[in-house]
């Protein structure tokens, strides 16, 4: 009887392999780094050939540490960042293009293009999201209009579209050789061409982006008892284990947090930091500048929905003070040089690098440092830093309370920000509710696990889930209000100054 379930997370920055047993715990695990490729300003790309590379060694990596082999594996759940997109060609297996990443500006001509009939909310009755740079859809249309090779392929009926989870089920089923082509309903929730009602494909906007349907995957449930493939006995399991669990990594995060009911939210605080709200069985459409989304579906079932406030800017904005700025040498670092001060000194930042996410969407925002006086120092700056995470997520907690009329009474956490207790404490002040760190902060992984495990029968049902899910720590607002009033005054005014930069 196999005794593990396998969840490979494709990060915005590296790629990791977890074996999870059935408790729930981790057992072995696995990560390597992929490139992040800037060819010009506000444009990311990654290397899909790199990241199925790094898969393949991740997955060998874990199993090895664990010494097991893939028959000792019941399911593969993926988890991934989600609105990347890759265009290759189906009989050579080979990329067109680099992979666009979610973060990449290069599509605002054709946002606004776009925009010009109907404006930005054109096409968010149908898909719940408002046209802007950061969905796939728009980057499929930008490979196919700028990359002669891909428009080529495509019009022989040659080229595939896929967010990375559809990349790499494909290569993990056969690939050229007789790959799997699906995406599940969170992903296709996340490209502004499905419709949030049907579950299907809208071929009125795939029609206004010039966007032959038959280079999208099938869509399918996020756990799903029909199996979409089976890992080859070459590839890197070495035995035929099912795939049949995906998601997109934030949804990943609220099915690992087993936020299953109406009004339990969590924030992941990675890369970006993303906030998901349980609306339930119904979509609630934002009236506040949030996303609406798919969270899951299991086969058979109704799909549950979320509000979203998506930050682009998180975990990235403490890489920039290590890397860019040469303020700290390792990314824990900032917690200790952050409290080296008492507060912010006065300064603000807003990680507007490329535009304001929710609940602005403003692709002509720019980031600012503002507030600054000669009695501001590095320690200052690192505080601002952490506080601009818990900043952005007040504003989304903030739009969420409009749309849905739920009011938060606690936070659910996870991601690798979640160590910096400075943070989380400010966080839990800022909102003013408890701020709960789950035991396993992994939730990302854990969530594409427990699909898989689903799907194939390892756990049994999502009750089931919940009793493996444990407390590690609560923090509890300690803030007078007049301060934390003060302080949110001030950030609104910085977030004011980074708008209309981009002309």
């Amino acid at each position: 009887m196999a005794n593990y379930i396998g969840a490979l997370d494709l990060g915005t920055t590296s790629n990791r392999f977890i074996l999870f047993d059935h408790q729930g715990q981790i057992a072995g695990v696995d990560q390597m780094e992929h490139e992040q490729i800037f060819p010009r300003p506000g444009w990311v790309e990654h290397d899909p050939l790199e990241i199925w590379e790094n898969s393949r060694r991740v997955i060998k990596g874990a199993m090895g540490k664990v010494g097991i082999t893939g028959k000792d594996i019941a399911a593969i759940g993926i988890t991934n960042q989600r609105e990347t997109a890759v265009v290759w060609d189906k009989q050579t297996g080979k990329p067109c293009h680099n992979a666009i990443v979610w973060q990449c500006t290069r599509t605002g001509e054709i946002c606004n293009a776009l925009e010009k009939e109907g404006g930005q909310d054109r096409f968010r009755k149908k898909t719940g999201l408002p046209i802007a740079t950061y969905f796939s859809g728009p980057k499929i249309k930008w490979i196919l209009d700028n990359i002669p090779e891909a428009r080529a392929a495509a019009d022989r009926g040659r080229a595939l579209f896929g967010t990375i989870e559809t990349w790499i089920i494909w290569q993990l089923t056969g690939g050229a050789a007789g790959g799997t082509h699906v995406t599940d309903v969170s992903n296709a929730s996340r490209t502004l061409l499905m419709d949030l009602e049907s579950l299907a494909w809208d071929d009125e906007i795939l029609k206004i982006m010039g966007i032959p349907r038959q280079m999208l995957p099938r869509i399918v449930p996020s756990i799903d008892r029909n199996t979409w493939g089976h890992t080859l006995k070459e590839g890197p399991m070495g035995a035929m284990v099912p795939v049949c669990g995906a998601l997109g990594d934030q949804q990943a995060a609220l099915v690992g947090q087993t936020c299953f009911g109406v009004g339990e939210a969590k924030n992941t605080y990675g890369t970006g930091c993303f906030m998901l709200l349980n609306t339930g069985t119904e979509p609630v459409h934002s009236a506040h500048g949030l996303l609406t989304t798919v969270g899951y579906q299991i086969s058979g079932e109704k799909p549950v929905y979320c509000l979203e406030g998506s930050v682009a800017i998180a975990g990235a904005l403490v890489q920039w003070l290590r890397d860019n700025l040469g303020l700290i040498a390792s990314a824990p670092e900032v917690e200790t040089l952050a409290r080296t001060v008492d507060d912010n000194g006065g300064a603000y930042i807003v990680p507007a690098f490329s535009g304001l996410f929710a609940p602005y969407w403003r692709s002509d925002a720019r980031g600012v440092i503002a507030g600054l006086t000669r009695y501001v120092n590095k320690g200052h700056i690192a505080r601002a830093v952490l506080e601009a995470n818990a900043y952005q997520t007040l504003d989304i907690m903030e739009a969420m309370k409009k749309d849905s009329g739920v009011r938060l009474n606690s936070l659910k956490v996870d991601g690798g920000m979640v160590a910096n207790e400075l943070l989380m404490q400010f966080q839990s002040d800022l909102l003013n509710v408890p701020v709960i760190r789950p035991t396993i902060t992994e939730t990302t992984a854990l969530g594409a696990a427990y699909a898989a495990g689903l799907a194939s029968g390892f756990w049994n049902s999502m009750e089931d889930l919940k009793q493996y899910w444990s407390v590690d720590r609560t923090w509890k607002p300690q803030m007078d209000d007049h301060v934390r009033q003060a302080g949110v005054r001030g950030w609104k005014k910085a977030v004011q100054r980074t708008f209309d930069w981009v002309d």
